[in-house]
């Protein structure tokens, strides 16, 4: 019996996913945080770096965090130890902190980098009045995860978002800050970003004695 056309065709297509990792990509740990810093700063990647430490802080999405402004981290010439920015895809905004390391990075790299308030933090480097975009921040993340040696199929920009809110939740258990710390506007949300189950959730109530 000969094959219909239509199932022949189907048969020869090859599967979407072949050869790639599906899934959430993982989260950083801190000793790999500090393994990008180090092989940061021995190649003196000032950019590189201040960008590193506002993804681990900020936890945006690539989006949002490459379409930021100088004056949304700068007061008074200084770096913000919080700041607020509007979400592109929540349309909500979200605050964030940055902590000491990043708010060096950030200072030196502003230094070099030069601008006033209302240029982006990290230009392009093709068009001066653009901003870095998500695909080249793509490659950087590429670029750093394989220079410490992790594969980049299990790490992407997500990671970097990820990160610290994975590292807050593993310690507190606080689904509900880590939900306001990402703008996610629903907690169903927050459970399948960090990939939260019930061997995570039996572990939390295992170490809470009453």
């Amino acid at each position: 019996m000969e094959m219909p056309e239509t199932e022949l065709t189907a048969t020869k297509r090859p599967v979407w996913n072949a050869g790639r990792t599906v899934g959430a990509k993982r989260a950083l740990k801190p000793k790999q945080i500090w393994e990008i810093r180090f092989y940061l700063n021995q190649r003196r990647r000032l950019r590189d770096r201040a960008l590193f430490d506002l993804a681990i802080d900020s936890k945006l999405r690539g989006c949002d965090l490459v379409q930021m402004k100088i004056g949304d981290i700068v007061s008074g010439g200084q770096i913000r130890t919080r700041a607020i920015v509007m979400q592109q895809k929540a349309g909500r905004p979200v605050q964030f902190e940055l902590l000491p390391d990043a708010r060096a990075s950030l200072l030196a790299w502003l230094d070099r980098r030069g601008g006033t308030v209302d240029d982006y933090v990290f230009p392009s480097r093709v068009d001066h009045n653009g901003h870095l975009s998500t695909r080249q921040y793509a490659r950087l993340v590429d670029e750093w995860v394989t220079g410490v040696g992790l594969m980049r199929s299990e790490y992407g920009t997500h990671s970097l978002r990820r990160t610290k809110a994975s590292i807050i939740y593993r310690a507190t258990g606080n689904l509900r800050a880590v939900q306001i710390l990402l703008g996610h506007s629903k907690i169903e949300n927050t459970v399948r970003y960090l990939g939260i189950d019930v061997e995570d959730a039996l572990a939390l109530a295992e170490n809470t004695e009453i």
